[in-house]
Formats: C-alpha cells, structure tokens, sequence
C-alpha cells in the first residue's frame, strides 16, 4: 500500500466511565461517513496482554499527507475530539507516516 497513516493513542483521565469511552468510539466510528478522504479506520480498546498500556487507539489511513490534513482539520473530526476526546484524556500519543 502506497499512502500516509495516522495512529493516535489515549490514555484517559482517572475517573472517565465506560459509557464515555463508548461514546468517544461511537463517534469516532461515525467520521468515516462523513469524511470520504478516510481510506481506512480502525478503533481498538486495549485488550491488557501487557501492563502500563495506552488505553484505546485510532489507526487512520488517507491517500496521502493532504488527504489526512482534510481529515484533521474537518468541522466534524474537530467536533468529535473537541467535545468527546479533550474533556478524558489525560494523554495522547500521535504519529504520521508514509506507508
């Protein structure tokens, strides 16, 4: 595959509830209908095999580095991590790169 991928993680906040985890996924899982430059998307809770991990992930692949600017910057990804995401997180790890 010839493309450029995101993958952010989050650990959230002491105290963030299950249901508020489920609705940061929901929400996540709705953006591929809404922005046709996501190519692919998945979302993952972290299954606990080894201790001190992220909690939940989002691996996004775009066409190219344009393709997942417009991802970043649209109204409805912004929406999603402005209300849902900033109010939990407690931290957040990002990385782009060619594939």
């Amino acid at each position: 595959m010839s493309g450029f991928r995101h993958v952010v993680m989050f650990k959230w906040a002491e105290g963030t509830t299950t249901g508020q985890q489920d609705e940061v996924a929901a929400k996540l899982g709705e953006l591929p209908g809404v922005i046709p430059e996501i190519g692919a998307y998945s979302l993952g809770v972290n299954a606990g095999v080894n201790p001190g991990g992220y909690e939940f992930v989002v691996v996004a692949d775009f066409a190219d580095r344009d393709a997942y600017l417009v991802y970043r910057d649209h109204p409805a990804h912004r929406a999603v991590v402005d209300a849902f995401i900033t109010p939990i997180a407690a931290e957040r790890a990002a990385i782009q790169y060619e594939t």
